[in-house]
């Protein structure tokens, strides 16, 4: 039975989708708001996320950044009353892999579900066996799924929360990342640390990935904003 998470603040209208995904034969946890999503999400496993974008506490476009930076290939679908090609085009980069527009019809949203979760399970087969993700900068390499890497000094191992921070950097390669929404992305969803926290993050990737750490070449700082990886 695949499992689904249905992240929707409408009380009757998560009650319908829950009920008609449930007559479909999916396990479906369903949750009202952002943080609730993230926490779940954090702690059970699902074969498919249908997410609205307007959410109390945090909106759908930062759940779904959370989610790609524990699992990038979970499918994600957003339900959303925002239906401008914009809001399409900004669900898709955050993530999405697929967007519906409110009111929508219920039948069609059973095909995607379905079909979402048929090519994720074709993928997954298909990749089974490969090599885990790496990338690589300048001398430097990450493997994202076993937290192995190789810097200035050789190899290490980093924590989750270096290479989630890490991941959300190169993810926005050469766009300025705020610290508060670092700390709002990669740290946890309730407890939102001192930014001075981001910052010896930062000082200690520099050492294993900066041949002169006070001069970086890949991990920048945006004075009064936060940072940005540039390669």
């Amino acid at each position: 039975m695949h499992r689904i998470l249905l992240v929707e603040d409408e009380e009757h209208l998560q009650h319908a989708i829950k009920l008609n995904l449930e007559m479909e034969n999916y396990a479906v946890n369903a949750v009202g708001d952002g943080n609730s999503a993230i926490k779940t999400f954090r702690e059970e496993k699902f074969d498919l996320v249908i997410l609205d974008i307007m959410l109390p506490e945090t909106d759908g476009l930062m759940v779904c950044e959370n989610i790609r930076l524990h699992d990038a290939n979970v499918p994600v679908l957003f339900l959303s009353a925002k239906n401008t090609p914009a809001d399409r085009i900004t669900g898709l980069k955050k993530g999405g892999d697929d967007y519906m527009t409110k009111p929508f019809d219920l039948e069609e949203l059973l095909l995607r579900v379905k079909k979402l979760i048929e090519k994720s399970q074709k993928i997954q087969l298909q990749s089974e066996g490969k090599t885990s993700t790496i990338y690589k900068f300048g001398e430097n390499w990450i493997n994202f799924e076993s937290y192995e890497a190789h810097g200035i000094n050789g190899k290490l191992d980093l924590t989750k929360k270096e290479i989630l921070l890490m991941k959300l950097l190169i993810e926005n390669k050469n766009q300025v990342v705020s610290r508060e929404h670092i700390l709002k992305v990669v740290w946890d969803y309730t407890v939102i640390p001192n930014t001075r926290t981001i910052d010896n993050f930062i000082l200690a990737l520099r050492k294993y990935f900066e041949v002169d750490p006070k001069e970086p070449r890949f991990i920048q700082s945006v004075r009064g904003v936060g940072y940005k990886f540039v390669e």
